[in-house]
């Protein structure tokens, strides 16, 4: 467990302990923040809940007051009923009055009154009819006193304010038995509506092309913008409890605040706490707990008292021992935060793809190594809270169901920060370095040396500086396909792949047609074995960006242009392309919608089996040259890969290709945001 040293990524001097569970192994961490209550303790330590003396004065107050109702009770029933003078008339001329057909218990086959059992409603009166019914009495009643009596209430009802509070009863009455409204599922409504519509923008199917059009008119927009409001002020209204509570008192001389809320075994508390001086102060208030879900917890408040039991002066790992053994109902004292916090901004979930590795128990910044999220790069990461600019709150995709609370990852621009002081540190201590082969090849581009500023070299270091990148679901139309990128070192299959591909379904695929320098010979055919330029064209095109990749063989330039690709995906083919990672940067930032599949090599003896079985006879040098070159290409571009193949076997490394193409057209992919604005 943790306790407090690091205030948001920055690091400060203060002293603590650490937790019961540290590994002795490693040297000690320091964190500012412990999640009192994590989801690996649930259901762990199930002691019974202490009452505080305040709950015991309620229970106690609510004990007596039965009890006097009941005492009450009692004692009206031992009344004598011939101590009311009308009562005693009454019962000397029992004829006096008339029968009212209302009260006869009229039996039915689903009970009195022959209502079903769940419709045993009153029936409401008109004003009118109550009328009416008083004077019939009173034209019945030969009693003059009774007769006096129902005057007065004619009268009483004849006033406009009786008439208005009945009115009033009759219209509470009616709302009270109506049937109560279903909760909504979610407020974000339009939200989904616009994901959809993403989806099936470029659909070329009818029922596809009618919903886009339904969820785009005004009046549907409107509809789901008024379904949005009034839902989300009925999940808010809505308690996580039956019982949940807040109030206001004065307590050892201060104001504070009584929390009284609900903790069920199975959802945290989802709050971490922090020490400050000898008090404790609620640090954070994660996504997806109790605290969160019941609105009572706010980061900031000062924790007095918990089920009776006093916080101030106790360290942070006291308060998770003492919280483990709760569970039911808990009841804080608390100091409110002075801080004037605008109120809560509904927030946007942002979808977006990690570009580097992360462990939390490897970082030292992190400021509750518990509530830390462990990913790896490619991850798609659902980030639903930013209040923190330098730790946000966040679930991987598919773990939704599985993780409780949300997790803490670093924020883009922390991340980014303390990644350019590493390069810095690591780029000073170069010369020192005695550095591998493979290191020399890696640090032949000798980088500019600068103290890294976020917002002045967003763009220039962005490919040095990788965190996130925005994404959102696309789902590729039927006629326009994606093409597929196929990138590896060389002598990893590929190629042959590819023309496996195309030799099989040449219906389905096919390759772009390049542009060339070279004369045309006699058996070539311009516009379908290549596009015959001059240099000087193919040397404007390139310096106008149009060429995925080019280059020099024998004197004469070759190249692959977007617009090629362009045109073989017009025919609604799907085209194959084979690049070097250098061109990955020119095809992402097309219009393409590229889709990048990394072919990696298998270990080196299994590398050396395949390369047999083609007639090579590779060097031990020449296979670690591949391996290596592999993992130079995933550690500088494996951001960019939207799936990866070990070609360990050339039928299985098909089959996988084949099966990560065909589900391009059954499911949606996770694509750059950019590229569908």
């Amino acid at each position: 467990m943790i306790t407090t040293s690091y205030m948001n990524g920055h690091m400060t001097e203060s002293d603590g302990r650490g937790g019961v569970e540290a590994n002795q192994e490693e040297p000690q961490q320091w964190h500012r923040e412990m999640a009192v209550d994590c989801p690996e303790d649930l259901g762990a330590r199930t002691l019974p809940v202490r009452r505080s003396a305040q709950l015991e004065r309620i229970r106690q107050h609510q004990e007596d007051l039965r009890r006097r109702k009941e005492e009450e009770g009692r004692n009206r029933q031992e009344l004598d009923l011939t101590a009311s003078i009308r009562l005693k008339k009454l019962s000397q001329n029992p004829k006096v009055g008339i029968d009212n057909p209302t009260f006869d218990p009229i039996e039915g086959p689903g009970g009195p009154l022959g209502l079903p059992p769940n419709l045993g409603a009153p029936t409401l009166l008109e004003l009118e009819e109550l009328l009416m019914s008083l004077k019939q009495v009173q034209h019945c009643l030969s009693d003059g006193q009774s007769q006096e009596d129902v005057e007065l209430v004619l009268q009483l009802v004849q006033k406009t304010d009786f008439q208005k509070a009945f009115n009033i009863h009759n219209a509470v009455a009616q709302h009270m038995n109506r049937p109560s409204p279903p909760f909504p599922h979610t407020d974000r409504a339009q939200g989904l509506a616009h994901e959809v519509q993403s989806m099936v923008h470029n659909s070329q199917h009818k029922e596809g092309l009618e919903l886009n059009t339904l969820l785009s008119s005004p009046h549907i927009q409107a509809v789901l913008l008024a379904h949005d409001c009034v839902a989300e002020q009925e999940m808010q209204m809505e308690p996580l409890t039956p019982d949940p509570c807040e109030a206001l008192t004065q307590w050892g001389g201060e104001t504070v605040k009584i929390v009284r809320m609900e903790k069920a075994r199975d959802i945290p508390l989802g709050a971490t706490v922090r020490n400050d001086m000898d008090t404790v102060v609620i640090s954070r208030i994660v996504k997806g707990g109790a605290a969160e879900r019941s609105g009572l917890l706010h980061e900031g408040d000062e924790v007095l008292e918990i089920n009776g039991v006093e916080i101030r002066g106790k360290d942070v790992n006291e308060v998770f021992d003492i919280l483990a053994e709760m569970h039911g109902t808990l009841t804080f004292i608390l100091i409110p935060s002075s801080q004037n916090k605008p109120p809560p901004i509904k927030e946007t979930v942002v979808h977006v793809k990690a570009h580097f590795d992360y462990d939390p128990s490897d970082d030292p910044y992190v400021p509750c190594r518990e509530l830390g999220l462990c990913f790896q790069k490619g991850d798609i990461l659902h980030i639903i809270s930013q209040d923190d600019p330098n730790w946000w709150q966040a679930y991987r995709d598919g773990d939704e169901d599985n993780q409780p609370l949300a997790g803490l990852v670093p924020g883009k621009s922390f991340q980014q920060q303390r990644e350019a002081m590493k390069q810095t540190i690591e780029e000073d201590k170069e010369p020192e370095k005695s550095g591998k082969l493979w290191c020399a090849k890696k640090n032949k581009k000798k980088r500019k040396k600068l103290l890294y500023n976020v917002k002045q070299n967003d763009d220039n270091d962005s490919e040095e500086i990788l965190t996130y990148e925005e994404m959102a679901l696309y789902h590729q139309p039927a006629n326009r396909k994606r093409p597929i990128a196929l990138i590896g070192p060389p002598n990893c299959g590929q190629n042959d792949l590819r023309q496996r591909l195309l030799s099989s379904q040449p219906d389905r695929f096919g390759g772009a047609v390049p542009h060339t320098t070279r004369n045309r010979r006699d058996v070539e055919v311009s516009g379908r074995d290549y596009h015959f330029v001059s240099r000087q064209a193919f040397d404007m095109d390139a310096t106008a960006g149009k060429f995925i990749e080019s280059g020099e063989f024998e004197k004469n330039l070759y190249g692959t242009s977007t617009d090629s690709v362009r045109q073989l995906i017009n025919t609604g083919k799907i085209c194959l392309l084979c690049l070097h990672t250098q061109s990955l940067k020119t095809l992402r930032s097309s219009d393409l919608k590229p889709y990048i599949i990394f072919i990696a090599p298998p270990s080196q003896e299994r590398l050396r089996a395949l390369l047999t079985k083609e007639s090579k006879n590779p060097k031990p040098e020449e296979l670690r040259d591949i391996i290596e070159k592999a993992r130079e290409m995933e550690q500088n571009f494996g951001h960019l890969f939207d799936a990866a193949i070990v070609n360990t076997d050339q039928d299985k490394a098909y089959q996988e290709l084949l099966r990560l193409i065909n589900k391009l057209d059954t499911e949606p992919q996770w694509v750059p945001s950019s590229w569908l604005r």
